[in-house]
C-alpha cells in the first residue's frame, strides 16, 4: 500500500493507475477504522480496480471542539487494517494540505431542506464542513466511484444532491449499515459507551426493526411517537426519531405521498450520541 501525505504525490499515483485503464474508487474516512469502514473498502474492491482510502479528521465538520479533541486517532492500527485488506493507496493529508491558505472555494449548490433538518438542527455548521471536505477530496482524487456508508444517511443524501447539481463525473454507492452481533450500528464512538449501559445500546436497532414490521398498519406520526417513547423508556435522551422522505428528508405525513421511506434516529445514551436509520421502503437510485 502506498501512503501519501501530499496532494501532488497522490495525484501522480492515481494518474498512473488511470493510464493503465484502472477504474478508481475512493473511500473517505476519518480513521478509527472498524468493520463498517472495511465493508466500504470491500465494496470498492468489488466495483473498481484501484482503491484510494483517505484518513482525515476534518475540523470544519465538528461544531463541538471537545468532540474534535476526543475523536480517536489510532493511526498505526488503521494502517495495519488497510494493508491487510489490500487497499492500494492511503491519503493521509494535513489540514494545510486540504485547506491551503491560497485556496478559496465555495460549493455553489442549493441544498434546500437537506442540510437544515435532523442533524442540521442539532449540529449547526456540520454539513457545511462535510460538503466542503468531500468536494475537496473528490477534486483531489478524481475517482470514478465514491463509496459511503448508509449509517450517515443524511450525509449520503446531501453528497448525492451535490453530485447531481454540479454534474460531477462520479458514481456514488451507499453501502448498507454494518452492525455488531446484537444489532448496534458500528461506529467509532461505540468504544465510548459506558460498559454498564452497553447492553441497552442495541435498543435503537430493535425499535427500528419493530417499526419496519408495523408501519403499513399505522401512521407516520404514530411510528414517530411510539419509537421515540420506547427509546426514552430504554434510557435514551432522544433528539429525533422521524420518518422522512429518502430523497428530500422532509417529514413524511402520509405514506402514499412518498416512494422512498426512511426512519432516522439520533439519541444520547449517557455521554455518547448514537445515530442510526432504517429504510422502510426503498427505491433504485442511479447516481
Amino acid at each position: 500500500m502506498h501512503v501519501f501525505t501530499q496532494v501532488s504525490g497522490l495525484q501522480k499515483r492515481v494518474a498512473t493507475a488511470r493510464e493503465r485503464n484502472k477504474r478508481i474508487a475512493f473511500v473517505p474516512t476519518m480513521g478509527a477504522l472498524h468493520e463498517g469502514h472495511l465493508s466500504l473498502i470491500e465494496k470498492a474492491q468489488e466495483v473498481a480496480d484501484y482503491v484510494v482510502v483517505s484518513i482525515f479528521v476534518n475540523p470544519t465538520q465538528f461544531n463541538d471542539p471537545k468532540d474534535l479533541e476526543m475523536y480517536p486517532r489510532p493511526l498505526s492500527f488503521d494502517i495495519a487494517k488497510l494493508e491487510a485488506i489490500g487497499a492500494n493507496v492511503l491519503f493521509l493529508p494535513s489540514v494545510q494540505e486540504i485547506y491551503p491558505a491560497e485556496l478559496d472555494f465555495v460549493v455553489d449548490v442549493d441544498f434546500g431542506l437537506l442540510t437544515k433538518v435532523l442533524e442540521g438542527v442539532y449540529r449547526p455548521g456540520h454539513f457545511e464542513g462535510v460538503i466542503k471536505v468531500v468536494y475537496r477530496l473528490l477534486e483531489i482524487t478524481q475517482p470514478d466511484v465514491l463509496i459511503m456508508g448508509q449509517k450517515d444517511f443524511q450525509q449520503v443524501a446531501i453528497i448525492r444532491h451535490m453530485i447531481q447539481e454540479l454534474h460531477l463525473p462520479v458514481e456514488l454507492i451507499a453501502n448498507p449499515i454494518v452492525r455488531e452481533a446484537d444489532g448496534l450500528a458500528l461506529s467509532s464512538r461505540n468504544v465510548r459507551i459506558d460498559p454498564s449501559q452497553r447492553p441497552r445500546a442495541n435498543s435503537i436497532f430493535y425499535i427500528l426493526s419493530e417499526a419496519k414490521t408495523i408501519w403499513h398498519s399505522t401512521t407516520p406520526t404514530e411510528v414517530n411517537r411510539v419509537g421515540a417513547s420506547k427509546l426514552e423508556q430504554a434510557g435514551f435522551r432522544v433528539e429525533y426519531y422521524e420518518v422522512v422522505d429518502g430523497h428530500t428528508l422532509e417529514t413524511v405525513e402520509q405514506w402514499d405521498q412518498h416512494e422512498y421511506l426512511v426512519i432516522c434516529v439520533a439519541a444520547w445514551l449517557g455521554q455518547v450520541r448514537l445515530i442510526d436509520n432504517m429504510i422502510l421502503q426503498d427505491v433504485k437510485i442511479t447516481v
